[in-house]
């Protein structure tokens, strides 16, 4: 299977409502699993057999249940892009705000960076910061809750 078959299914997988899809052709048999926000995929090879198997009846899939999120209270700034979250404006500096910090709205709370160009994400708001939702690192989506401020 090529490169850009295998892409085109993580993509499919990434963006349905399906969590699981697992394809078998002559050079091999690809399982896509998604799962926590991020997918996982796994590759090996067919091994030729001397005769066709029968088709084993297929199970019925597993659903998790998740248990319901607590609704969260306060302002959330979220993201105006995707890219790329940071803290600080250079590794080992000091963070633009700490959980209980007091911000004024346009005041600086992280950057994010989007096609090497680093973007300052001010607070739309003024109040404290309660919780902070992304990790130093993390990739981010347009409208992800970043920080709430209450």
């Amino acid at each position: 299977m090529d490169l850009r078959k295998l892409k085109t299914l993580i993509d499919l997988v990434s963006e349905s409502n399906v969590s699981e899809l697992e394809i078998t052709e002559a050079e091999g048999k690809v399982r896509i699993v998604k799962g926590g926000g991020s997918i996982i995929q796994h590759y090996t090879q067919a091994v030729p057999m001397a005769a066709p198997a029968m088709a084993a009846p297929m199970a019925a899939p597993e659903v998790a249940v998740q248990a319901p999120q607590p609704a969260q209270t306060g302002h959330a700034v979220k993201s105006p892009m995707v890219g790329t979250f940071y803290r600080s404006a250079s590794p080992g500096a000091k963070s633009f705000v700490e959980l209980g910090d007091e911000v004024k709205e346009g005041q600086t709370l992280c950057i994010i960076e989007a096609m090497k160009i680093l973007n300052e994400i001010e607070s739309d708001k003024s109040g404290v910061v309660r919780k902070i939702l992304v990790d130093n690192g993390q990739a981010v989506e347009y409208g992800q809750p970043l920080f709430i401020i209450e």
